[in-house]
């Protein structure tokens, strides 16, 4: 039944909270950004599998080929935790483009810190656009990917797909590397803010990368690519 294998899988998930933020902490110190995020990679295949488990969530990845052997700004629409787990996977060594009242949740947050995430202050959003430019740019020519959520926010799955802020075609212009477009349908599984977790399949279409001089077709690109392969994957 679903609620019990959420109940399962909920107690088990914040339990698993306190021995990998102290693994992380300890280690932040000794250890590089790199291998810490390999640390908590095999948490979140650890998390993910419980959820299969007890929760019966599968997933299916379409279009591994098309991720490239270079850095790239890894777009993809937003519907709940699920993605922002599964993507820390898939992506190694990257920086996740987070609002910033994440690092103030207990433990979740202060592990995620250590991660050295790119902050995002939604109060500023001009001088925090600046930022995140600045920022990303200079972690992308470091070797690191960049995670991005253009619509800004977790949008239900029945709403389609949102419009997408500028900065991923920003991001590609000014670093001269791709664009990487993905769309999934996880939040139909792991609902946003929900407690009990659906049954089924989630499907993850990855699509070639997209490189340009022009940022707004950059970024128009990727929204018409991932808007219409949501709704063949739906």
């Amino acid at each position: 039944m679903p609620l019990i294998g959420s109940i399962i899988f909920n107690t088990f998930f914040y339990l698993s909270l306190i021995p990998i933020t102290i693994i992380i902490l300890s280690l932040y110190f000794f250890i590089s950004t790199k291998n810490l995020q390999k640390i908590g990679a095999v948490w979140i295949k650890f998390i993910l599998n419980a959820l299969k488990v007890f929760c019966g969530v599968r997933w299916k990845v379409e279009g591994v080929e098309n991720i490239p052997n270079t850095p790239c700004i890894v777009v993809s629409n937003h519907q709940g935790q699920w993605e922002s787990f599964f993507l820390q996977t898939l992506f190694i060594p990257s920086t996740s483009i987070i609002k910033q009242e994440l690092l103030y949740i207990p433990l979740f947050g202060w592990a995620l810190r250590c991660m050295k995430p790119i902050t995002l202050n939604r109060l500023n959003k001009v001088s925090s656009l600046k930022k995140v430019i600045k920022k990303g740019v200079m972690k992308l020519k470091d070797g690191f990917s960049i995670i991005l959520f253009p619509e800004g926010t977790r949008i239900s799955p029945d709403k389609g797909i949102q419009p997408f802020a500028g900065s991923c075609g920003l991001l590609s212009v000014k670093s001269g590397l791709p664009v990487l477009p993905i769309c999934h349908n996880s939040g139909r599984y792991w609902k946003n803010k929900k407690f009990i977790k659906s049954p089924g399949k989630v499907i993850i279409r990855i699509g070639e990368p997209i490189i340009g001089s022009e940022a707004k077709l950059i970024t128009n690109y990727a929204y018409n690519w991932v808007k219409n392969n949501y709704k063949e994957i739906n």
